[in-house]
């Protein structure tokens, strides 16, 4: 093993060093002397078994010793009579993210409340509106479970990380992978029906809340529970560019992150932007519906209508792909601020529908216990986009 000299980069390891000699200088010992050193729960970094030749300046050395690692045991094997200590040097920073402090206070803030207007709703929902909730409510409640358990686990995440408790920290970053995808999963579902609500129509699907359910939940756990078999999910460090040192528990393989979270939004990304731009279509032709209306009437309806899209397919996670170059900064303050108070923005979406417009048009197919039709003319149609 080459040397390894200490600086001011290096520590040691609960401020104590042994020592271990005869008098005389004594070397490759056919049996190790071997010393177990226990290390702190809260302690993280890199850890090596030094030694010290006890003459001139203090210059600590690898050679002669071998490190063991066993979760907060470090065993020490040398093969010689001296000095010996572990050395602990800063963790291998994974990422350094521009702007982290900034952008993990506004994340925390706007998570924490999406995290109380999803509260809010939820309860709403199941107290007290359940009965009369439609299929489009039931979607939508889903995915606000769904983002409640996405804000939690990453309100959470570095708390966990930061116990330096191994097993505490799989689950968290288990949980937090589960969620995300299950909430790109949702936006998949609302675009799906409203794709057959408004524009195919006329379907009849049997147990149709019941596989859109099991789709939505079922779908991301053979994901994350292969992920977690091959132990990819652990701590990742990431640095300020202050230099401040901050922990999350999260992927740490960058192939594994792209193939199955960029290009699985990328899948939900392109159905929901094409049911988008279909929408907008018929928004534009809905506008002869109600020519009696105002024109800055009718413009707020649309442009209500549009932004409320937006939120319900997930579109503003799209602003990721555009983080590169001159945009990188400038989109992580717009993906951090659109999507921290995503939550936020559905609460008022769903307080919306139910108080300001309900009754003006229903959403809930025909159906029965075992089959769900989908059923309406083009002008219904068109006549409940504009509403």
């Amino acid at each position: 093993m080459g040397n390894k000299e200490d600086s001011k980069t290096h520590t040691v390891l609960n401020s104590e060093s042994y020592g271990i000699t005869m008098g005389a200088s004594i070397s490759n010992l056919s049996n190790n002397i071997d010393m177990i050193i226990k290390k702190k729960d809260n302690l993280t970094g890199n850890v090596s078994c030094v030694s010290w030749d006890g003459k001139g300046e203090l210059k600590w050395t690898t050679s002669g010793c071998e490190t063991e690692i066993d979760n907060n045991t470090i065993k020490c094997s040398c093969s010689h009579l001296t000095f010996f200590a572990v050395l602990m040097s800063p963790p291998d920073v994974n990422s350094t993210v521009p702007d982290l402090e900034t952008l993990t206070f506004i994340t925390s803030i706007g998570c924490g409340i999406s995290m109380f207007f999803l509260a809010v709703a939820l309860f709403m929902h199941f107290l007290l509106r359940k009965a009369k909730s439609n299929q489009a409510t039931k979607i939508l409640m889903n995915m606000f479970v769904a983002l409640s358990l996405l804000n939690v686990s990453f309100l959470s995440n570095e708390s966990v990380a930061n116990t330096g408790d191994n097993a505490a920290c799989v689950f968290i970053a288990l949980l937090l992978h589960y969620s995300m995808l299950a909430s790109f999963t949702w936006f998949f579902i609302q675009a799906l029906h409203m794709y057959l609500w408004l524009i195919r129509q006329n379907v009849s699907i049997t147990n149709y809340m019941r596989k859109i359910t099991v789709l939505g939940w079922a779908f991301p756990v053979p994901i994350v529970i292969a992920i977690a078999s091959v132990g990819e999910y652990t701590t990742v460090i990431l640095k300020a560019t202050s230099g401040k040192i901050s922990r999350m528990c999260w992927i740490t393989n960058s192939y594994i992150h792209y193939i199955v979270n960029i290009g699985y939004y990328a899948l939900v990304f392109v159905f929901t932007t094409g049911i988008f731009i279909t929408i907008l279509t018929k928004i534009v032709q809905a506008r002869n519906i109600k020519a009696t209306d105002g024109k800055r009437k009718t413009f707020r309806k649309q442009l209500m209508m549009v932004l409320s899209l937006f939120l319900l397919f997930g579109l503003t996670w799209s602003v990721a792909f555009f983080s590169y170059g001159p945009m990188l900064i400038p989109s992580y303050y717009i993906f951090t601020v659109l999507n921290s108070l995503q939550g936020f923005f559905l609460f008022l979406y769903y307080y919306h529908i139910h108080n300001d417009v309900a009754g003006s048009f229903s959403d809930d197919p025909d159906s029965t216990d075992s089959t769900t039709t989908i059923a309406q003319s083009s002008i219904n149609a068109e006549e409940n986009i504009y509403h």
